[in-house]
């Protein structure tokens, strides 16, 4: 089970950070991605971490978002900085039971999927 939280309103240039805990599995087995789907659009990769590959982001969030994993906590976050209005969209966050090859950017390759966490980027 994933459970995503710390979405909310941000001004453009502004923080947030998601996080996503995980129970059943324990991430330091599993490979860990954040997708997003901004309103009209597709759901598109953001960020992906895992045991072997990672981490990986799509281009329009590099050198602004981070991904990490806290071992202890058995979570996932997600840093956002310098966001823009583009970031607006569901977040998010999804578990490859896989933990060996490199990170996955699509939806299918994921097994577990968090609810929804909105971010909204104001101008």
């Amino acid at each position: 089970q994933l459970q995503a939280s710390g979405g909310g309103l941000v001004e453009a240039g502004g923080s947030l950070t998601l996080s996503c805990a995980v129970s059943g599995r324990t991430v330091r087995l599993s490979k860990m991605a954040w997708f997003r789907r901004a309103p009209g659009k597709e759901r598109e990769f953001v960020a992906g971490t895992g045991r072997i590959g990672g981490p990986d982001y799509a281009d329009s969030v590099k050198g602004r978002f981070t991904i990490s994993r806290d071992l202890a906590k058995n979570t996932v976050a997600l840093q956002m900085t310098s966001l823009k209005p583009e970031d607006t969209a569901i977040y998010y966050c999804a578990l490859d039971l896989n933990a060996y090859g490199g990170i996955k950017n699509y939806a299918g390759a994921y097994d577990y999927w968090g609810q929804e966490a909105q971010v909204t980027v104001s101008s």
